[in-house]
């Protein structure tokens, strides 16, 4: 199976040691116009690729005195070009070429400040007491002789230090600190100084130069064979379908599925969305398929897996209908291939995307993933540029198995009528208020709970439901959102009141980490 992506001209690879920040720096690049990647401590590295610009190694949970640390050999990558290392990749570094890295004597976690030893282009003009975010329960007490201190804090000798001139290929940087949070309070200007003085990048990612390559990328790549695309009504595969609908017009077929999962009314609303854009779009209605499939499966995982594979079934036999289909196109986005990955260590699978898997090798389509490289708030960017509709660029995220996963436990039709009616009622009054576009992502969960409740003069025995709504830039992190109380009691009220078979509602306060988004 061939893949197409759209491939940038220059580029940072961040190797991934499982840090909880490594998102935020492949982020903090971007927002200053240069394209970052990803990749796991242990991925294999294209040394002969004149488009990596720098490398970037990540923090750790992980101690690099501890038996069976995350091991990479820093010198080929100094070889190769620049090299920064932050918090546990500096420490790494400084280690293998003899230096000494002990425990502290008292963890340091929190806001510190460091104080310059020597003037240097990554620090540029900021001024020493630099306020910075340590997160480490190891020290460097001694360099090697190829490194020079530039920093230290009250508390620790090193907060950073450089490669010797003329040591090495390329320059090397350690930070003890994190630049990528924002209580490092001039981190920013830290990794602008590093891109810019030390990696001569050129600072060429926006929106437009992403539009103007991939559109060009993808006339030159899929001239004029036929592409399928599965929409789903969400923001991520209607801005893939713009970017090939300028590529190659009605070559393009997108198929919407109504998997009886999505949301009241959403079906219709959004077919009739994709016809005014002049989208080439199929709607297929197949809830009874994916309903009779679900009946008595429980298990979230499992269910997934079920809606899978029906879905590809009936993608399958649409797609089958079409004469000289040679590619499949899909949203897939970043943030599902980091979630995606599955690798000793510092990638976990948290839950299975069926962006990533399944469809192609079921179809033998070549596959074109023109978002593949995009964090979700790029993709809105993206959107905007193309002249999409805040009606569709604004949309909430939804999740590919939509009500699914949404309905604790076995899916109903009664239980999945129940989370509609609620989820409907909620989301009207967000956007009744003005808070649905102050949100990054809300939505119901009917929890497979009964309570006691009193209506009128009569006992009910009825389910309970779970409202969800959190703030986030990309899905990685997120905080619940604080809505006020008094549209909160408005909101609950009209859901006991109009949906028959639910008498209690209540608020999730769980941010992302440790509890995800979706509940299932």
């Amino acid at each position: 199976m061939l893949a197409y992506i759209c491939q940038p001209m220059e580029k940072i690879i961040i190797l991934d040691f499982g840090s909880q920040y490594t998102q935020l720096i492949a982020r903090r690049l971007r927002e200053l116009n240069v394209y970052s990647e990803i990749h796991p401590y242990n991925w294999n590295i294209n040394f002969q690729d004149e488009s990596v610009k720098a490398f970037i190694l990540s923090g750790s949970p992980s101690s690099v005195n501890d038996e069976g640390h995350f091991v990479l050999d820093v010198k080929p990558l100094i070889d190769k070009a620049p090299v920064l290392g932050v918090c546990y990749g500096a420490q790494l570094a400084a280690q293998q070429f003899g230096g000494r890295v002990e425990k502290s004597n008292k963890r340091e976690y929190g806001k510190a400040n460091i104080i310059f030893d020597i003037d240097d282009p990554v620090f540029g003009s900021i001024n020493s007491g630099s306020q910075v975010w340590m997160s480490h329960a190891d020290s460097i007490l001694t360099l090697p002789e190829e490194f020079e201190p530039l920093a230290h804090t009250s508390s620790i000798p090193v907060a950073a230090y450089r490669s010797v001139s003329g040591t090495f290929a390329h320059e090397f940087y350690g930070l003890q600190f994190h630049p990528e949070v924002t209580h490092s309070l001039d981190g920013a200007e830290i990794l602008q100084n590093f891109v810019s003085n030390v990696a001569s990048c050129s600072k060429d990612w926006t929106p437009e130069s992403f539009i103007d390559s991939t559109v060009a990328d993808l006339k030159n790549t899929l001239g004029d064979e036929r592409v399928i695309l599965g929409l789903s009504g969400g923001v991520d595969s209607t801005v893939a379908a713009m970017l090939l609908n300028r590529a190659i017009g009605d070559h393009l077929t997108g198929i919407f599925v109504n998997n009886g999962l999505l949301r009241k009314y959403e079906f219709e609303e959004v077919l009739e969305s994709y016809k005014s854009l002049g989208l080439n779009v199929i709607g297929v209605d197949a809830k009874k398929e994916f309903l009779d499939e679900l009946a008595g499966v429980s298990d979230p995982e499992q269910k997934r897996k079920v809606i899978g594979r029906v879905f590809i079934e009936v993608f399958d036999r649409e797609a089958h209908k079409l004469p000289d289909v040679k590619w499949l196109a899909q949203g897939t986005i970043y943030p599902d291939v980091i979630e995606s990955v599955s690798v000793k260590g510092p990638s976990a699978t948290i839950k299975s995307h069926h962006n990533v898997g399944g469809l192609p090798e079921k179809l033998h389509l070549k596959l074109v993933e023109p978002l593949r490289t995009l964090f979700k708030d790029e993709v809105r960017t993206v959107g905007r540029m193309l002249g999409l509709a805040e009606s569709f660029i604004g949309r909430h995220p939804f999740p590919g198995p939509g009500m699914a996963i949404r309905v604790l436990g076995e899916v109903t039709k009664e239980k999945l009528k129940l989370n509609q009616e609620a989820d409907h009622i909620y989301i009207s009054k967000l956007k009744e208020s003005g808070w649905y576009d102050k949100v990054w992502q809300a939505g119901s969960i009917l929890l497979p709970v009964k309570s006691v409740g009193v209506m009128g003069d009569e006992r009910t025995y009825e389910y309970t439901v779970a409202l969800r709504s959190v703030n986030s830039n990309d899905g990685m992190t997120a905080e619940w959102s604080k809505l006020p109380y008094d549209l909160l009691a408005e909101i609950s009220n009209e859901i006991i009141n109009q949906v028959k078979g639910i008498n209690r509602v209540v608020y999730d306060i769980s941010t992302k980490p440790p509890a995800t988004i979706e509940w299932e």
